[in-house]
């Protein structure tokens, strides 16, 4: 392989193919998990925005109290569409360019949108605005998951990933207190303050990645060994003779030109194809990783979580029960972002399957609950009363409404939340690594758009009006989540991306928790190249 061998003095320990971590190596492949500011932040403050007197006037009009279900659905929704195209893109950026310019063209792209959305005077500008904001944002969202899975060493792989999780909690959680501190204000500020923020997260990131080393595994792909050996030193604080420096790489090199001669390159439209391939009924095979992590982001999407970050504000003023909707949506940011950093130590304790199934089941307890709730005497259960406002039936029912959509924060915030994320960064082989994951993440935000461009039509008074009804709709949903995740979700816990590889061709999703590798790639023998690899 141009650039350097890979040779091995003996048989490799399974034990010795990673280095032990060091803090240094934890502290590089953590900044990273910054990027998850990008999207909570831009999920977070759209809720407080369109929800600004000053800002409500501005697109509708001087008499306007609200802004019509059609330009909510627009602002809103206009910057998932833009993710959903960066994201697909991305993929094929970062095979070509590499992980870490990949990454940093997308704080550019974002800062271009923050300025637009920033100096924007009426409707036309925030949606454009927003739109190449989105673009940014996808390109962030879909190569820092890749980035991350990639240099994170095994151990902590699970818990690194879930901080991007926790950084979007933390984002949204900024968003709100920003749009909280300035929901009084009668001019611009009001709206143009929560915008502007932005632009600080586009310039840390950007830095911040400038400073950090690429891919290891994008050297190797590229077949620029001794550069895969630098970065993988400096990741993993070794010197580069090290012999776990020397027994990763060459696991990660033989894994490489494995897959390579399963899954050969062949050109940009069949390299797309080549994420299609194989059989319905092979675990192993590209179209099934491909199902599992774009059906996983969506199914992240149907827990309705961005209902609450997005429409909670409009929707609890909706229904006269509360008197400061504002705060009640910064107490249930608050649980998102305490909830998170439970996963850091159940991820890798508990494991990814067990995660997602049990979070799913309390997820649709909680929301069957508030939908019974506020159908029989809660949100639904209203009058007038002599002032002419209109105010709950029974305010200890609405409180418990809003105690178990708050344990349902603490569900998604410690389970699917950052599960999902781990997933569909582990899953897919070197050769459709970035494809894959651009995908699942592009599935993400495909799924978040047509949430946000719908909801609106559910529980506005001048549409739908479902009120506590809706919830019905995402208990069923978190229903299907739980089927899906205890028959289709492998346990990845404890494994190298390369082992991972392996325990999908040799196990099922129900079984995968008790595979254990027995040999490595670089033990492979080299005679059976005649194998034919399920996505061929």
């Amino acid at each position: 392989m141009p650039g350097g061998g890979v040779t091995l003095a003996g048989p490799m320990s399974l034990d010795r193919i990673e280095a032990p971590v060091t803090v240094k190596a934890y502290l590089l492949c953590a900044f990273a998990a910054f990027g998850g500011i990008f999207f909570g932040y831009d999920s977070g403050y759209i809720n407080g925005v369109t929800g600004s007197t000053v800002f409500i006037k501005l697109i509708q009009g001087p008499t306007a109290v609200s802004l019509s279900s059609s330009n909510n659905s627009l602002i809103t929704s206009i910057l998932s569409a833009g993710t959903f195209f960066g994201a697909l893109i991305a993929g094929d950026v970062a095979d070509w360019y590499g992980r870490r310019p990949t990454i940093i063209a997308g704080c550019v792209i974002y800062i271009i949108g923050c300025v637009l959305q920033a100096a924007s005077s009426g409707l036309a500008l925030i949606v454009v605005g927003r739109l190449i904001a989105g673009v940014g944002v996808g390109f962030v969202s879909a190569i820092i998951i890749l980035y991350m899975s990639e240099i994170c060493p095994r151990k902590v792989r699970g818990s690194l990933v879930s901080g991007y999780q926790f950084c979007i909690t933390l984002g949204i959680l900024l968003a709100s207190c920003v749009t909280y501190a300035t929901e009084h204000r009668t001019d611009t500020g009001s709206y143009r303050i929560p915008i502007s923020i932005q632009f600080a997260w586009g310039l840390i990131l950007g830095i911040g990645l400038y400073l950090l080393p690429e891919s290891p595994r994008y050297f190797v792909k590229k077949e620029r060994v001794d550069d895969a050996r630098a970065v993988l030193a400096r990741l993993r604080g070794q010197p580069e003779d090290s012999d776990y420096i020397t027994y990763e790489l060459a696991e990660i090199v033989a894994n490489s030109e494995y897959e390579r001669k399963m899954i050969p390159d062949s050109g940009f439209l069949f390299s797309w194809l080549h994420c299609f391939s194989g059989s319905l009924w092979e675990g192993s095979s590209n179209v099934r990783r491909t199902i599992l992590g774009t059906s996983l982001q969506m199914m992240q999407q149907w827990t309705g979580v961005n209902f609450i970050f997005y429409f909670s504000t409009p929707f609890l003023e909706s229904t006269g029960a509360i008197s400061n909707s504002f705060l009640i949506s910064l107490i249930f940011t608050l649980v998102n972002v305490l909830s998170t950093p439970i996963s850091f130590w159940t991820i890798e304790r508990i494991g990814r399957r067990p995660l997602l199934i049990w979070g799913a089941f309390g997820m649709l307890i909680c929301q069957f609950l508030v939908a019974i709730i506020g159908v029989t005497v809660g949100f639904n259960k209203t009058h007038v009363n002599a002032a002419g406002a209109t105010v709950a039936n029974n305010i200890p029912a609405v409180n418990a409404q809003i105690a178990f959509i708050a344990i349902y924060i603490f569900f998604f915030a410690s389970t699917w939340g950052p599960g999902a994320w781990v997933v569909i960064g582990e899953i897919f082989p070197l050769p459709i690594r970035s494809r894959g994951v651009a995908l699942s993440t592009a599935s993400n935000w495909l799924w978040n758009t047509i949430i946000a461009v719908i909801t609106p039509y559910m529980v506005n008074t001048d549409a739908g009006n479902l009120r506590s009804s809706v919830f019905f709709i995402w208990g069923s949903l978190c229903t299907c989540a739980f089927i899906y995740a205890y028959f289709l979700v492998p346990e990845t816990k404890g494994l190298t991306l390369e082992q991972v590889d392996r325990m999908l061709e040799e196990s099922t999703p129900r079984t995968s928790a008790g595979w254990v590798p027995k040999t490595t790639y670089s033990e492979y023998p080299r005679e059976k190249e005649d194998i034919e690899h399920s996505s061929v």
